[in-house]
């Protein structure tokens, strides 16, 4: 299970659907950070996000990843699984 920290951290910004959450991750393959207009880019990909919400996501997201690899909090790995 992730950390209350890591998804209180989530929660603090305006809540994302899952559907909003897939468009993000292909827009981010799409628009690497070279891309003029990146986080304008994303936030029409994504629909509903201005482009400082799709910025913060991101933010959001690099940070709880160097958390989880830092060892600062486990991996989440799924239900059912060993690790």
């Amino acid at each position: 299970m992730v950390s209350n920290s890591l998804t209180s951290s989530r929660s603090s910004s305006s809540s994302w659907t899952p559907k909003q959450n897939k468009m993000f991750e292909k827009a981010l393959a799409k628009y690497d950070q070279d891309t003029p207009d990146r986080w304008i880019n994303i936030a029409k990909a994504v629909g509903g996000k201005s482009a400082e919400e799709v910025k913060q996501h991101y933010e959001i997201l690099v940070r709880d990843v160097k958390d989880i690899e830092s060892g600062r909090y486990p991996y989440p790995y799924p239900s059912g699984s060993s690790n």
